[in-house]
């Protein structure tokens, strides 16, 4: 640990845990004017407990206008989901400009993936920015009803694709299962890997990606779990399992009380250049393997709510390659299961 650099020692603490530590050193370069530290302060307030959201945003607003880029970006992803702000993409590409324009290197790649396009003109690139075309409705082909099973071809442009992989590859660990006492372990029934996206790790590309699962199944955003990017490398899988969270079982009964049901898995196909590694469902004898870009989604449960047993499924493992895709399982409350069936084509 770097003990004569403050703000990362701070920043040291924060990847230990202690984030209340690291919250005083935020917080008292904050005091002394430093826009990192007003930046990572709100981040803190804003994610790690005891939160305190108006505070937060608050701070971030404050390091914008001392033109922190970080801050600028964070702002725009703020703005873009509607998270303590108002939902207003204009304003998110604006503040992804000034990000860029400030230099922050991850607001440069992300306006020129918005665009579709090269360059560091970012006022060119911004006014260039299609959103009717980035937020366009796709159409699902329904493919089974019980399990109710929809496919959804091209469902995200190849630069997204490889904008997600590229994001996950560098944080890639072993993926957990959740045992029936709600605990997540390691297990030889899963060998594949995943990245975890937490709202602190947000872009305007997951936005978007989120934005357009919402639309697509008319669930909320506010029902959506972390977004997976799960990696299989040949010979890895996912054994026979289900999505839903069993209420037979105490701990989980509680997590449904808590949060919903697991009502939708949805999932986004990053690549194709592998082989095998269908997504098999058992009880039907059906496997499917997407192109690059495209989606398949299914219900967990039945249209009461209750956990569909024959929704047993598997992610097999490639033969050749790798394969990468968007795993998003979409949570509502019990209440709610009277409304439109969200995989209905």
């Amino acid at each position: 640990m770097n003990t004569s650099d403050p703000f990362a020692q701070a920043r040291a603490l924060e990847a230990e845990g202690r984030h209340s530590d690291a919250r005083e050193i935020f917080s008292r370069l904050a005091d002394q004017g430093d826009a990192d530290a007003l930046t990572a302060l709100g981040k803190n307030l804003l994610f790690k407990a005891p939160m305190d959201f108006e505070r937060g945003i608050g701070l971030i607003r404050q390091a914008t206008q001392a033109h922190n880029a970080e801050a600028l970006h964070f702002f725009a992803v703020l703005s873009a989901q509607g998270a303590g702000l108002p939902q207003d993409w204009g304003t998110a590409l604006n503040y992804l400009q000034a990000s860029a324009e400030q230099g922050f290197e991850a607001s440069q790649k992300e306006l020129r993936l918005l665009a579709s396009a090269p360059g560091d003109d970012w006022r060119r690139l911004r006014e260039s920015v299609d959103l009717e075309a980035l937020l366009a409705p796709v159409q699902m082909q329904l493919m089974h009803t019980r399990p109710r099973i929809a496919i959804v071809e091209k469902f995200l442009p190849p630069s997204f694709c490889d904008w997600m992989i590229a994001r996950a590859r560098p944080k890639i660990a072993r993926a957990e299962m959740i045992s029936d006492e709600g605990v997540h372990y390691v297990g030889a029934r899963r060998s594949n890997g995943w990245s975890i996206f937490g709202l602190d790790e947000l872009d305007l590309a997951f936005v978007l990606l989120r934005m357009r699962i919402a639309a697509l199944t008319g669930l909320p955003v506010t029902g959506f779990e972390q977004t997976q990017i799960l990696h299989y490398a040949p010979g890895q899988l996912f054994g026979p399992h289900h999505d839903f969270l069993n209420p037979a079982l105490p701990q989980q009964k509680k997590m449904i009380a808590n949060a919903g049901q697991r009502v939708v898995t949805f999932l986004v196909y990053l690549n194709d250049d592998f082989d095998g590694a269908e997504t098999t469902f058992l009880r039907i004898n059906w496997r499917h393997r997407g192109g690059k870009g495209d989606a398949i989604l299914f219900r967990n449960v039945d249209s009461n709510g209750t956990p569909d047993p024959i929704t047993l499924h598997a992610g097999m493992a490639p033969t050749r390659g790798e394969k990468w895709l968007v795993s998003q399982w979409i949570r509502i409350p019990e209440h709610r299961f009277s409304q439109p069936d969200p995989a209905q084509a």
